[in-house]
């Protein structure tokens, strides 16, 4: 238990402030109350303003630290891949067997081989992939992976039009605005930062008029919308072009600000109006493909742009679609034509940073002179990339964003990449898998092609707290411990102005290490004898503290189990380049926001076009494919998991049961009722949940949220319900995952048809 922060109440509980520190949007306060080394149960934040409270996904975290699901020790594969069947085995005994394995591959392979998958189960500084990945790097280095899930396209289109994923404002800010447009943004189930739902609240309190725009009736639409718009999954770009033709036509775009802070409305004023393609992006012309009424789309344009200040919050499951940068982008557009960037009430819609607690970069003021060219080379600590070429459509001369080079694979392709190699035209031939904090076979698209691939590699050892779907396809896997049982700081999210301390709240269960316990014993077995390793868990995160000057005290941040940092007014993204555009400009090229982007203009390819369009995808609802697939998927995030996490807490499990949204019209003529066991299936593969027929999702759509874990029958029927299994691993030129973008069919299951037949 820890030494340095426990309170005792009246009795012979200890409280220990801790937090959840899993990838859900927030990073919470929870207070541990340990009795006889045991925690009996969790309060949230009780402190001062703002307060960075737990959703229930936290609040039911005790049943996931002592889940007889656990895992206690480490394990060896004794069956086949995927089969499920391990012995148990000494640590020395698994580490041994690592080690050996690494040593080997690399001799007959070189690093290259070594394929590191780092996940988001754990979002601390300290643990979780961090000490992996160093121990890696020092062993020669590795191969990896570009580009995440949920907002590949997100950040790409916010660094090509503003230079930068630092767009976002404090959520205190939206009590300044007079609108409020929730664009395929759903914070009452995925948070976005733990204090954005009290400010939406207010909001509506102070008669803010807030829209949602989605395909499902969200949580958040219910909950805080007056008006909900129903669109067509993939086709936002569509209505966003609309959208600007209504007030380019109405001359309802702000002129001044256009003038003076951006580059390319020329050209975007073109394709909207029709004239470099002959079709006018009309209301009228968007309401066949977006399914949204005309008259609608034009009335929100016009509330939009009289609104001012308004913001415009883009989401980022619209990105995660086949070509969603263009989502991204159009978004944004809209945003600098209206006028409201950097200014209080309004809103930048792209990657939403808004306080940068997890980078430090941008502190560090930068020389000139030691500005690197890396179209010869981009250097690395990782040998295996450095001095890599960058990789065609990266956005490699702009500072930040997404590491550019070209010896990385796109995640979305690391399966073909296992499968094909170099003749594949991927930058190695992999042989091993090391894999941390990841369930990556079931949050990577595609699990059945996953699937194959992990049982194709030589070798795969896993860390991990439960048997998931990865973990079965293991030659070693090794338990890990969780937050409650080890010292780290965790940042928060976005980037709300804040830190987590998470002490230490029990002893590790069973015979679980925590990741650099773990890298510590294996680092000598591979003749590595990196000083980091020998440095204790505090010292280390007093070095990582050390470098943030916005923590000027570590022993009271430990003690207090945080920091909240005083902001003296809202954070608002690019107030300085409005207030004093003489002085300070946008980190792009040109110094504006590039509405017709240079670099995508040199990249002269028709999938990235400089300005935002509205663009096709080889499974689009118009597309041939439609006829044998003839509804769209939809992968959202669910309310009782963080992605895969907490899949197996029976609390959380109690909320919501896993299965498929589909429309009443849809579900009748398919002969199903609420609560149907249905398949739903594609040429990738076929699942099987139960239906949720539900007026809440728009007809031709279907929804199964994502993280539930991937289980295929002996039929290959994936009885988990994997959202992956279905969806498309091909990923658009700027990096866009298309979570979105699957066609599929809905059935009945046999046994359901038998029983309603007979």
């Amino acid at each position: 238990m820890s030494e340095s922060s426990p309170e005792m109440d009246n009795s012979d509980t200890t409280i220990v402030s801790t937090g959840c520190c899993h990838d859900c949007g927030g990073r919470c306060i929870l207070k541990a109350h340990v009795k006889a080394g045991k925690i009996i149960r969790f309060e949230s934040d009780t402190g001062k303003a703002p307060q960075i409270r737990a959703c229930a996904r936290g609040r039911a975290y005790r049943q996931r630290l002592y889940s007889p699901q656990r895992l206690q020790y480490p394990l060896r594969r004794v069956g086949a891949r995927g089969s499920g069947k391990f012995e148990r085995l000494s640590w020395d005994e698994a580490l041994d067997v690592v080690a050996t394995h690494l040593k080997r591959i690399k001799t007959i392979y070189g690093n290259s081989a070594i394929l590191f998958l780092p996940g988001a189960g754990n979002q601390g500084m300290l643990h979780g992939p961090t000490a992996p990945g160093l121990l890696l790097t020092q062993f020669g280095g590795f191969t990896r992976y570009w580009g995440i899930p949920s907002y590949e396209g997100a950040l790409f289109a916010s660094m090509a039009t503003y230079g930068t994923i630092r767009t976002g404002h404090s959520r205190d800010d939206l009590m300044n605005s007079r609108m409020i447009i929730m664009w395929g943004w759903n914070p009452a189930n995925t948070i976005w930062d733990p204090e954005t739902n009290l400010w939406l609240a207010r909001a509506r309190e102070n008669g803010t008029r807030i829209v949602a725009v989605d395909p499902r009736y969200t949580d958040s639409a219910a909950t805080f919308a007056d008006q909900w718009i129903p669109i067509r999954p993939g086709t936002d770009a569509a209505m966003l072009a609309a959208m600007a033709h209504v007030m380019i036509s109405e001359s309802l775009f702000d002129r001044n600000f256009i003038a003076k802070y951006t580059v390319g409305f020329d050209a975007y004023k073109d394709y909207v109006l029709g004239k470099c393609d002959g079709t006018a992006k009309t209301p009228r012309w968007a309401e066949p493909i977006t399914r949204v009424p005309a008259q609608t789309i034009a009335d929100l344009a016009r509330a939009y742009a009289k609104s001012k200040p308004s913001a415009l919050i883009a989401g980022w499951g619209p990105a995660r679609t086949a070509i969603g940068e263009q989502y991204a982008r159009g978004a944004a557009v809209l945003c600098a034509i209206t006028g409201n960037i950097g200014i209080n009430g309004g809103y930048a819609s792209g990657f939403m940073r808004a306080y940068s607690s997890r980078e430090t970069g941008h502190l560090i003021k930068k020389d000139p002179s030691r500005q690197i060219d890396k179209s010869k080379g981009i250097p690395s600590s990782n040998p295996v990339e450095n001095g890599a070429l960058p990789r065609p459509n990266s956005l490699y001369k702009l500072s930040g964003g997404t590491n550019a080079t070209s010896a990385r694979i796109h995640q979305s392709k690391i399966w073909d990449a296992i499968l094909r190699g170099r003749a594949g035209g991927y930058p190695a031939d992999l042989k091993m898998a090391y894999i941390v904090a990841s369930n990556c076979l079931n949050q990577y698209p595609n699990s059945n092609r996953g699937a194959q691939a992990l049982k194709s590699l030589e070798f795969v050892v896993v860390h991990e707290q439960f048997m998931t779907a990865t973990a079965r396809h293991a030659d070693i896997v090794l338990p890990v411990n969780t937050f409650m049982e080890r010292n780290d700081i965790a940042p928060p999210w976005l980037g709300s102005p804040y830190y987590i301390y998470l002490n230490k709240a029990v002893d590790s269960l069973y015979e679980s290490k925590s990741d650099l316990e773990i890298c510590r014993e294996l680092a000598p077995r591979l003749g590595l004898s990196a000083d980091f390793f020998k440095m204790s868990d505090e010292d280390i995160l007093r070095m990582f503290a050390s470098r943030r000057k916005d923590i000027p005290d570590f022993d009271t941040m430990q003690r207090e189990g945080g920091l909240k940092i005083e902001m003296a007014e809202p954070i608002v993204a690019f107030k300085d380049q409005v207030r004093d555009p003489q002085n300070k400009s946008f980190p792009t090229l040109s110094g504006k926001i590039e509405i017709d982007c240079a670099l995508l203009a040199e990249m002269d390819n028709a999938r990235i076009p400089a300005v935002p369009k509205y663009l096709g995808h080889s499974e689009h609802y118009d597309t041939p494919l439609a006829q044998t697939y003839p509804l769209q998927l939809l992968t959202t995030h669910s309310k009782i998991r963080t992605h895969s996490t907490l899949e197996q807490v029976p609390w959380l499990q109690a909320l919501e049961c896993q299965g498929a949204w589909i429309h009443p019209s849809d579900a009748q003529c398919r002969g199903i009722t609420d609560g149907d066991r249905i398949d739903i299936f594609n040429d990738r593969g076929r699942i099987r949940v139960n239906a949720y027929v539900t007026e809440r999702i728009m007809p031709g759509v279907v929804n199964v949220c994502q993280g539930a874990w991937y289980a295929p029958d002996d039929d290959g029927v994936d009885i988990g319900g994997c959202a992956n299994t279905l969806t498309l691993d091909e990923p658009s030129p700027g990096g866009a995952f298309p979570m979105n973008s699957a066609l599929v069919q809905v059935e009945r299951t046999q046994q359901n048809q038998q029983e309603k037949s007979s």
